[in-house]
């Protein structure tokens, strides 16, 4: 049985090591990160206490009155854990690998924070000037640079390619009319508009998105224009006219799908722009507003504490593995779905 095109296509990106190992590790941090409350979180997974199981990971908070503590607020699971251990009653507390949130200061007496990485701690990688553990604010800052970086690449996408498109394959009055545009609305300075905004109002996440959103389009645009001028001529395209085909037709259902291979080579720099973008943000301060999970903040931390070497040498290592792994991940999409590649990486 003759494979499909699809299945080719899967066939020669798996072949492609490099790109499909790299696309394995992306997907295991995505997976990390995005279940990031089950393996890195203050509270408990599992409790059992009176005959009854309780799963506080995902669900309401559960005063310690309800586990026979004297306080009303959330309980302390770490603690209740240690209670159960040392009266041996049938109690039990299933913590997650790292019992620490992205947001908790955990301070000890008579010594301040940053403190080294310990495993008798379960703070692997150390904490950061206010005793927060830097695993997961790694691990919660990813997830927020990641989301960040999709939604902004889907802005851009959407709007760069709808727009080229309509420039390169209509052309005319339409066409110098939006390059005129383009040329003035990208020499509006990218980082006085954020510092302007972050001035005046607290910058959110979707305050930023919608900032970056605003200039990010531009360039795919310019790409996707050059493209249709090139597509536009061919003889498919002539073809798709000459049966009657209407131009939204032509555009995306023949010129887009045949410059998907520089749609996607454009992508794993667009993701990485994202994500660097967002954290050198942070790092400036104009960024997302504390406490939320920064790679850029905990880059700042480092700088200010040279001392604590385990806070940059943390965040440094992560952001190179990440942008290594997801610039690997579309070079090997790219080459599996150029119909004009058929090389293979060793």
């Amino acid at each position: 049985m003759t494979p499909s095109l699809t299945q080719k296509k899967w066939q020669r990106f798996v072949s492609i090591r490099r790109g499909f190992v790299s696309f394995v590790l992306l997907m295991v941090m995505i997976f990390f990160s995005l279940f990031a409350e089950v393996f890195v979180n203050s509270r408990a997974l599992v409790v059992f206490h009176g005959g009854k199981l309780f799963f506080p990971t995902y669900g309401e908070m559960i005063s310690g009155n309800r586990f026979g503590l004297a306080y009303d607020y959330e309980t302390d699971y770490r603690a209740l854990q240690a209670r159960f251990r040392a009266e041996k009653a049938g109690d039990w507390v299933v913590m997650p690998l790292v019992p620490f949130n992205a947001y908790e200061n955990d301070l000890k007496d008579g010594t301040y924070p940053p403190f080294p990485p310990s495993l008798g701690d379960r703070h692997f990688l150390g904490t950061d000037n206010v005793g927060r553990d830097i695993l997961a604010r790694l691990i919660y800052g990813f997830r927020t640079a990641m989301g960040f970086s999709v939604i902004l690449l889907v802005l851009n996408y959407s709007i760069g390619i709808s727009l080229g498109c309509a420039m390169g394959y209509f052309g005319g009055r339409f066409d110098l009319l939006v390059q005129r545009i383009l040329e003035v609305w990208s020499n509006i300075p990218f980082l006085y508009v954020v510092i302007i905004v972050s001035s005046v109002m607290v910058p959110s996440f979707m305050i930023l998105l919608c900032i970056m959103a605003f200039f990010g389009w531009i360039q795919m645009t310019w790409v996707m224009r050059t493209m249709t001028y090139r597509e536009k001529e061919r003889e498919y395209v002539l073809a798709a006219r000459s049966l009657g085909a209407s131009h939204a037709r032509i555009i995306f259902k023949h010129i887009i799908p045949n410059t998907v291979s520089v749609i996607v080579t454009y992508a794993p720099f667009a993701i990485s722009g994202g994500i660097v973008a967002l954290t050198s943000l942070d790092y400036l301060g104009f960024g997302l507003p504390a406490p939320t999970p920064s790679w850029g903040e905990l880059l700042q931390q480092g700088w200010t504490n040279m001392g604590a070497w385990w806070i940059s040498a943390s965040v440094v290592a992560a952001l190179v593995i990440t942008l290594m792994i997801v610039t690997f991940t579309g070079e090997g999409i790219r080459e599996a779905l150029d119909p004009k590649m058929h090389t293979t990486y060793e």
